[in-house]
């Protein structure tokens, strides 16, 4: 018998916490790391190994963390998360901004999740529907034990997921009503529950954005945005007592907000809160936003006990629309309203309508906060049976016709519905900013939404981008960034993951830069596993991730996966969090 099951040779191995890199052999068994150091060779007759991988000029690294994913529903049907696993992703959280399937039903998980997130309402009503076996939060757990994951799994509780089965979703989203005594105790109860499971926390959201799907209540905003402080406080403290984490969206168009964030956060006087909230995002339409976001969370951990940090994406952040289908067109009315229209037709008149349009017009270019610059000479237009006007923007068009911006790209969406596509950057265009961003102590790396926005936007592999943005550019050094990405996340979260020491676990990816060729950012679309005709926005870094490993397996290698991956192959499991 082998003494390893796999060695990987040679590797400029870095161990997640930071530490300068050695060249070394890893030698893996039982899922464990057991040696970094030289391991001698075997021979034919007697292996050393397994398995050995050449990991000669490479990076071997710990597993790279995802902490804002929304694959509840994805790793369900597809558990092997195969779009993270070949970028070198071992381990992903979701559960997040309020949404998880561990209470709600079918039903309400679908109208939960599908507007937010840009998710087919069926997709997520059958995969819940067909899977749900579990009625408990360690239930839950044990069912995704189960499941053939490739990557592990770690999740927070979603608190809309919680008020829709307290208190039904029609009175969860019914601003007149405020919990009961004993109501408020059953959401405690089954936080509780599910801190008791290994879950790393509670998500909310308060955003304006976040609404429902469905023919039921639609467009009424999510359960957790309609919860007082109170309630959120109630459920804070059973945070705050055990160490876990409150993660959320804020109302952004409220920054006042943000205080009672920051005060939840603090620990004067008592245990600081473990909060991460999104974003600290270098936004277009006002670039004072992150100046002030990095500094009053400096301020707040300086004076609280550093528990704050501020979600931030590593890469510009792209979208792309097909006709008006994008989340950003949620923050004003007219957008949204059309947003809640789901037959084409009807679609199609609405935004026809004159009187829509001078509605639609005027909220375009009002002045005030906003996420997305609205700037319509700053959208390209991708793809459109018209071809005159691919590559062109919308103020382009505009210009060319004698008509205002916002009119061409209602005049295009109508004429062409969804097949009518294009895109912007609303943020993180700037690249000494970037740079900043990603090396402050209230910033951590995530927010790449995972598993959501199927044709609106892809970071699945935006710690590669990372990693070649770094290795490009060498604002900070790889061993750093490498800590940023693994060790710093999970030992935040908990995990028992991002390191590369003896006895940890053999989570694994191993870089190659000699694939950083620049091509990372590209377009790229894929079937969407489980979806027939659905295709995603993905990415494709595969010379650039030689091979990624989960408990020792070998899941997949410059582009190709291993047998039995996401369907016979367990390699991943639940990852718990730990009381701190």
């Amino acid at each position: 018998m082998s003494h390893y099951s796999l060695v990987i040779r040679n590797g400029t191995i870095y161990d997640g916490t930071g530490a300068a890199p050695v060249t070394a052999d890893l030698g893996i068994r039982d899922g464990k790391v057991a040696t970094v150091g030289s391991i001698e060779p075997g021979s034919i007759e007697n292996p050393v190994a397994g398995r050995e991988i050449d990991a000669t000029g490479k990076w071997v690294l710990p597993g790279m963390l995802d902490v804002h994913t929304h694959y509840d529903a994805e790793v369900l049907g597809s558990p092997g998360l195969g779009e993270s696993v070949r970028h070198g992703v071992t381990t992903i959280v979701l559960g997040n901004c309020s949404l998880s399937t561990v209470y709600a039903d079918a039903d309400d998980c679908a109208d939960l999740f599908s507007r937010v997130e840009a998710l087919p309402w069926e997709a997520v009503h059958s995969a819940v529907k067909e899977h749900k076996t579990w009625s408990s939060p360690q239930s839950y757990v044990d069912a995704i034990n189960q499941r053939p994951l490739g990557a592990n799994v770690a999740g927070f509780i979603g608190h809309s997921d919680i008020r829709a089965a307290v208190l039904g979703l029609d009175r969860a989203t019914d601003p007149t009503v405020e919990p009961t005594a004993a109501e408020l105790g059953r959401m405690k109860i089954m936080l509780g529950d599910a801190l008791d499971a290994g879950f790393v926390g509670l998500s909310t959201i308060r955003s304006s954005f976040s609404k429902l799907e469905g023919t039921r209540w639609p467009a009424r905003l999510l359960p957790s945005t309609f919860a007082s402080w109170r309630e959120f406080g109630a459920l804070n403290d059973i945070l705050r007592a055990r160490g876990r984490i409150h993660q959320s969206t804020p109302n952004l168009a409220k920054r006042s907000e943000m205080a009672r964030y920051f005060l939840q956060s603090m620990g004067l006087k008592r245990r600081p809160l473990k909060t991460t909230i999104i974003s600290a995002a270098d936004v277009k339409a006002d670039r004072t936003v992150v100046r002030m976001a990095i500094a009053a969370a400096k301020i707040v951990n300086k004076l609280g006990g550093d528990g704050f940090r501020w979600q931030h994406l590593p890469v510009p952040f792209e979208v792309y629309a097909d006709g008006i289908d994008l989340v950003v067109f949620e923050e004003f009315g007219s957008g949204a309203a059309a947003l809640s229209i789901r037959d084409v037709m009807k679609r199609g008149h609405l935004l026809a309508d004159e009187t829509y349009r001078r509605t639609f017009r005027k909220e375009m270019t009002a002045k005030g906060f906003k996420v997305w610059h609205r700037d319509l000479y700053d959208a390209e237009i991708v793809a459109c049976p018209d071809a005159s006007v691919v590559g062109r923007s919308f103020g382009a068009v505009a210009d060319d016709r004698g008509i205002e911006p916002a009119d061409a790209l209602l005049d295009l969406a109508v004429e062409h519905g969804k097949a009518l596509r294009w895109c912007t950057t609303i943020a993180n265009d700037r690249d000494d900013v970037l740079d900043r961003l990603q090396q402050s102590e209230v910033v951590q790396v995530g927010f790449a939404d995972s598993g959501a926005h199927l044709r609106n936007m892809a970071f699945y592999n935006f710690a590669v981008r990372m990693l070649e943005r770094v290795h490009t550019r060498k604002f900070m050094p790889i061993e750093k960034a490498v800590h940023r990405l693994t060790g710093e996340l999970a030992d935040w979260y908990g995990l028992d993951a991002g390191h590369l020491t003896i006895g940890s676990r053999a989570d694994v990816a191993i870089i190659d830069p000699a694939g950083f060729d620049g091509t990372s950012g590209e377009y790229a679309e894929a079937p969407m596993p489980g979806l027939d005709g659905v295709n995603r926005m993905v990415n494709r870094n595969d010379g650039a991730v030689a091979a990624t490993v989960v408990a020792g397996h070998v899941l997949y290698e410059y582009g190709s996966f291993a047998d039995g991956f996401g369907t016979t192959l367990h390699a991943g499991k639940f990852l718990q969090a730990n009381n701190s």
